[in-house]
């Protein structure tokens, strides 16, 4: 059995959920379809297809495996093709992952013109402000925004994005604009928590280079830099958010600066991929284009 034959095969029948129809697109018979997948599972020794009479699906380890080979398949093209083919026909799929309000305001209105250079690519994108596991879960790379923990990945350094205080002009006709450290004690604060139960680190500030923080009262807290930027615009408290993300509510005034002089220690942007010797094309052209966007996004 050759497994790369056997690998694209499966590919083709989970695809298209039937033997049958596997067997008529790659112009093969049935029994041969039936006994490759059949192979397939007694090499792997796990059930890869749950099979009835009316229909073909995925085990949970059948999906894990499919996912993986259709990576593997796509090395395998683009390593046959590395002395023909130009970086326009890069094909395959990528997994990123992403802050959601990164995603949403920067990179997704840009990936068009990244596709029509690449259309051969596939992109699964995910936006959530969880820090997923980069090799468990199958990403191929990840931006994350704040101090590193993975000491097993390779970082790749994009900047700072810079941290200013904000708040609505609804929050300060309630409450005043708050001129020093000291009147904080009468506001409140957007709490921001990556897991909710876990405290928040109040209002933080950086004075004679050391990084210092306040407690303070807030009536809501959150978990994802949406729900942060939202809760700020409607007037729950103060909020601590990147400029960049902030920069058209204060141009259209739903948004105030304040305590300009105290302001939380820049969060560094890192690109993260696994720590392999040799990463596919595909995954080198998007991150040197991730990069290039950056500029001007962070500092």
């Amino acid at each position: 059995m050759n497994r790369l034959d056997a690998m694209q095969i499966f590919v083709r029948v989970a695809e298209l959920a039937s033997f049958t129809r596997a067997a008529e697109s790659l112009g093969l018979p049935k029994a041969s379809i039936s006994t490759s997948v059949q192979q397939l599972e007694s090499l792997l020794g796990t059930r890869l297809l749950h099979r009835t009479t009316r229909r073909v699906q995925l085990t949970l380890d059948g999906q894990i495996f499919y996912e993986r080979s259709k990576d593997l398949l796509a090395d395998v093209d683009e390593l046959e093709g590395l002395f023909q083919q130009g970086a326009t026909n890069l094909t395959g799929r990528l997994r990123i992952d992403m802050p959601s309000a990164m995603a949403k305001n920067h990179i997704l209105p840009r990936l068009p013109e990244f596709l029509t250079q690449h259309p051969h690519l596939q992109l699964e994108i995910s936006s959530t402000d969880r820090r997923v596991d980069l090799i468990r879960e199958g990403f191929d790379c990840v931006i994350r925004v704040g101090k590193l923990t993975d000491s097993s990945l390779i970082a790749r350094a994009l900047g700072k994005l810079e941290l200013l205080n904000y708040a609505s002009p609804s929050y300060l006709e309630r409450f005043g604009v708050p001129q020093s450290l000291e009147d904080l004690s009468r506001h409140h604060l957007v709490h921001y928590t990556p897991t909710l139960g876990a405290k928040s680190a109040g209002f933080e500030f950086v004075e004679n280079g050391e990084h210092k923080a306040i407690a303070m009262s807030g009536n809501i807290t959150v978990n994802n830099s949406d729900a942060y930027q939202a809760a700020c615009l409607a007037g729950f408290g103060i909020a601590q958010m990147p400029r960049i993300g902030a920069q058209e509510y204060v141009a259209n005034g739903r948004l105030i600066e304040l305590l300009t002089d105290y302001r939380a220690e820049p969060m560094q942007v890192s690109l993260l991929y696994p720590n392999r010797r040799n990463l596919v094309r595909r995954v080198q052209v998007f991150m040197d284009w991730v990069s290039a966007q950056m500029h001007g996004y962070i500092d």
